[in-house]
């Protein structure tokens, strides 16, 4: 399989389908599912609903009604500055929403889904992006992978809940596939530091209906991502598509991650991906 740059991947009529299949199984579920425990950390069930209404609001805020928000109380110098003023700020808008019933954060994130559904579903493809990727080391972004990584943060937390309540996943692999091509875009910037000669390839081989062909190269002074396969990659990885979220989104334990993730080859080179995440933590 030639190795091809990857192409950009369009989910904007992806929001829709997703949150409203989150919407009905909220509707269902009994109160005391709303309190299970997740593997978002100390969140439970009902913390990553208030999670993600809130960023969906804020979203609908800030990218359709135009209307910058706060600035942070600290300047911001550094990553982990980042990081922690995100954390932050999650953290007071999940703790306020513990005062609300299942019912109100079910309604709220209703409606709150369906705007945002229809204003991405309207806006151009070739719009500028709101954000840069900070998770992918991009202070300025493609539209498309800004609005893509919206939706990666969608279905990992919607996933999340469904883990916790026992609840099947969605059928169709188109949406996992289109986490898993976009999260792989973050690649690059977490192999940074990874020390490697020029040339060298890490071929990722993620099985399963919404799976694919990755390959990273090192060329002289950065990573590169492709899709196919490298014929003699200096490291292979395989893994299937269930572990490949998991371990990307931060629900892989070491443990099941040394289970499920196969690596040949350059063993250092491929265990960098077991450190790898698509999300700001």
């Amino acid at each position: 399989m030639p190795l091809e740059l990857p192409a950009a991947h369009d989910t904007r009529s992806l929001f829709r389908p997703v949150s409203t299949s989150l919407v009905t199984l909220l509707r269902e579920l009994p109160p005391e599912q709303w309190d299970r425990p997740t593997v978002a950390g100390h969140w439970l069930v009902r913390d990553i609903v208030a999670h993600l209404t809130d960023t969906t609001m804020r979203r609908l805020s800030f990218h359709r009604d135009a209307m910058p928000p706060p600035p942070p109380p600290r300047p911001i110098q550094s990553e982990r500055d980042f990081v922690a003023f995100i954390n932050e700020i999650n953290a007071q808008w999940v703790t306020s929403s513990r005062r609300l019933s299942p019912r109100v954060l079910a309604d709220l994130y209703q409606r709150a889904s369906s705007e945002l559904a229809d204003w991405f579903e309207q806006v151009p493809f070739e719009a500028p992006a709101l954000f840069g990727v900070s998770w992918a080391g991009e202070q300025e972004s493609a539209g498309w992978f800004d609005i893509g990584r919206e939706f990666t943060e969608l279905w990992h937390h919607q996933e999340q809940i469904r883990m916790a309540v026992g609840a099947d996943g969605l059928a169709d692999p188109q949406y996992l596939h289109a986490v898993i091509d976009i999260a792989m875009r973050g690649l690059p910037h977490a192999f940074r530091d990874v020390p490697a000669e020029t040339g060298d390839t890490v071929s990722i081989d993620i099985s399963g209906a919404s799976g694919g062909r990755w390959t990273l190269q090192r060329d002289q002074d950065r990573w590169s991502l492709w899709c196919g396969a490298a014929p003699s990659a200096t490291a292979r990885i395989q893994m299937d598509d269930r572990s490949a979220w998991k371990l990307l989104f931060n629900a892989l334990s070491k443990s099941d991650a040394e289970r499920t993730v196969r690596i040949e080859g350059k063993i250092d080179l491929g265990q960098a991906l077991l450190r790898a995440r698509s999300i700001v933590i």
